[in-house]
């Protein structure tokens, strides 16, 4: 069993940046890809980024050259770096943890409750 719990939301002006936290719990945590998903109002909750335990990352096409996802395995702890933020990243972001790289939310192991972040015009 594998316990997340999300750090960092909160309301930003567009262009601004923010920075998510992911503490972890558990046991074999270094064997499970990290990642970030989010859910718009009214939207279905999608991919963001990941990370491999050796720090091979993969990201949305969207987020790619603003966001940052980084992991430390000795603290285990995910992070989620968010530069030049714009209003359509508003979105509960939840952190997530998978035995097998996926980008389908039906494919995750586990999940935090979430931590929401509004970017305003």
């Amino acid at each position: 069993q594998v316990q997340l719990v999300e750090s960092g939301g909160g309301l930003v002006q567009a262009g601004g940046s923010l920075r998510l936290s992911c503490a972890a719990s558990g046991r074999m945590l270094v064997v499970y890809v990290a990642g970030w998903f989010r859910q718009a109002p009214g939207g279905e909750r999608e991919f963001v980024a990941d990370i491999n335990w050796r720090g091979d990352s993969t990201y949305y096409d969207s987020v790619k050259g603003r966001f940052t996802i980084s992991r430390d395995n000795a603290k285990n702890t995910v992070s989620l770096q968010m530069s030049s933020l714009k209003p359509e990243d508003t979105a509960v972001y939840y952190c997530a943890f998978t035995r097998s790289r996926s980008r389908d939310p039906k494919a995750i192991d586990y999940w935090g409750k979430g931590t929401l972040v509004t970017v305003s015009s």
